[in-house]
């Protein structure tokens, strides 16, 4: 009986082998293309409606060009957790729509909500007086209704959630601005696309208080040296104070015509 050569164990190769064929890929730009209607040191125009989700206690909707979100707000109630806490819990989720971004996303949640969720509860966990609602909670979901880059939905997460937080007459230190920063070589823009994020070396995504001067949260992603870092929050700083005034005027419209 004639033996076999091949082991049926293992797999075999192929007797004959090539060199694989690598397609020349694109260099990496260093520089931006020229921005539609407003300089590197403008953010996008803000449209801020609070008030939107009558089954929520509060609600704000904000949309800046290609980024949409809906947040909502329910509580302070009652914490289902038998242990005493001195300090309210302050829970936040938050959910892409499927049709959010250009690929298709599953309607379960992935690593990349969680993230989201944590920068944006950094950002406004510390304006919100917790000590005042002992054993309960306060839940606040956002739904990305449309994606233009993952730090203009922070930047953007967290003022939705500060509105809807004061649209619920929750007790707050002050409303939360927040905007983000691109660096590529020695240029810097505010409030970046999703194009101009990919193509940069880093982003600074900064949270503040305007009206107490103080810094909530400070996230920053990609190759940046620290002189740049400090020159991205000081241009950021100067326009959250403008945001903070939408922000304001946004709530007061509403508190008129209510």
């Amino acid at each position: 009986m004639a033996q076999n050569p091949f082991d049926r164990r293992r797999i075999n190769g192929p007797e004959e082998s090539f060199l694989p064929v690598f397609e020349p890929g694109q260099a990496p730009s260093t520089t931006w293309n020229a921005r539609c209607g407003r300089q590197s040191t403008d953010i996008r125009p803000i449209f801020l409606q609070p008030g939107l989700i009558s089954q929520a206690n509060g609600s704000a909707y904000i949309e800046t060009e290609k980024t949409k979100l809906a947040c909502a707000v329910y509580g302070p109630r009652q914490s289902k957790s038998i242990t005493y806490n001195e300090k309210g819990k302050l829970n936040i989720e938050v959910k892409f729509a499927p049709f959010s971004c250009t690929r298709r996303r599953s309607p379960l949640h992935d690593a990349e909500d969680r993230s989201l969720a944590v920068a944006i509860h950094q950002s406004i966990a510390s304006s919100v007086c917790l000590e005042l609602f002992p054993k309960s909670t306060i839940d606040v979901f956002i739904t990305i209704i449309e994606n233009d880059g993952i730090e203009g939905c922070v930047a953007s997460g967290a003022i939705a959630a500060s509105t809807a937080l004061a649209d619920a007459g929750i007790e707050m230190f002050g409303l939360v601005a927040s905007c983000s920063a691109a660096v590529l070589g020695d240029g810097i823009r505010l409030d970046p696309t999703e194009e101009e994020t990919n193509t940069s070396d880093g982003v600074v995504v900064i949270a503040c208080m305007p009206s107490l001067s103080s810094v909530t949260n400070v996230w920053q992603s990609g190759r940046i040296n620290a002189e740049v870092t400090l020159r991205c929050m000081e241009m950021c700083q100067d326009r959250c104070i403008d945001i903070h005034s939408v922000i304001a005027q946004s709530l007061s419209s509403i508190n008129k015509t209510t």
